[in-house]
């Protein structure tokens, strides 16, 4: 099981303690500003066969959570705990089993799909011949072999999305984190990514789910964590925060967890300031 702070992947959760920032960074030679805590003492478990949503506003500590999380970044304090070991003390082993899809989808744009899929599947030690067998499969299945010989650069944000899903999957991962996965999917692609996420959890794999699309965690999760200034103020299923909260909606229950504004008072106000 997969944790942060003392928790694991696979047995017990993942642990994120206080994470640094570039404030942090800055802070000797800035110290008015003084140090940004990111995240506060996080901790949550991912077991096999689950999805694990993670909710929360801009500025909640969500990505630093998914940073810390798949090793991109250092906890200050607290551990990631796989197995009930440290996963980010040999973090070249950890990768190794660990499939992502970043919100951002930074990609070499001089390359075509299929050879950006080689690259990553080699620098995962895939052999070429089930390496290439895979990619047309992968590539067929999301609807952009006919576009193989074309350069990154010309695919469409949904496309390299796309790509980003199939790298993310190719070396059949224990673990999958996925940061904002429906960016620039059409409908039907979307549908497949929901169907598919469900899939790879029933096969027995940890799955972390980062999205601010509230109907699709609710769709997909089995349990929620919901952050606001890097602190967990919910954390159970969505049917258990539903009860509880005695509101409809996962969406009805982010907003007052997070204590968010009235949104039609907010609309009113913005329709208002337009029309000055």
């Amino acid at each position: 099981m997969l944790r942060p702070r003392q928790r694991r992947f696979g047995q017990r959760p993942f642990v994120a303690g206080r994470c640094p920032t570039s404030r942090d960074r800055g802070a000797a030679s800035d110290a008015a500003l003084g140090p940004l805590t990111a995240v506060h003492d996080l901790s949550f478990e991912v077991h096999p066969g689950e999805v694990l949503g993670l909710l929360g506003p801009n500025g909640s500590g969500k990505s630093t959570t998914v940073k810390v999380l798949t090793g991109l970044l250092p906890p200050t304090s607290g551990h990631v705990l796989l197995d009930g070991q440290d996963a980010l003390a040999d973090v070249a082993s950890y990768k190794s089993i660990l499939g992502y899809v970043p919100e951002e989808p930074h990609l070499y744009s001089y390359l075509t799909g299929p050879e950006y899929l080689q690259l990553v599947g080699r620098l995962r030690g895939m052999m070429d011949a089930a390496l290439d067998d895979k990619i047309e499969r992968f590539m067929t299945l999301l609807g952009i072999w006919d576009d193989r010989y074309q350069t990154l650069s010309s695919y469409s944000k949904g496309m390299r999305q796309k790509i980003l899903i199939a790298a993310a999957v190719l070396h059949n991962p224990r673990i999958v984190v996925l940061d904002e996965p429906f960016s620039g999917l059409d409908v039907s692609a979307a549908r497949v990514l929901k169907a598919f996420v469900r899939s790879i959890a029933a096969d027995g794999k940890m799955v972390v789910f980062s999205s601010h699309v509230l109907e699709v965690v609710e769709q997909v999760c089995s349990r929620v964590v919901i952050l606001k200034d890097g602190r967990v103020v919910g954390h159970d299923s969505v049917e258990r925060l539903r009860a509880m909260l005695q509101l409809p909606s996962l969406d009805a229950v982010f907003a007052s967890l997070v204590q968010e504004d009235d949104s039609e008072a907010r609309c009113r106000s913005m329709i208002a300031a337009m029309n000055a």
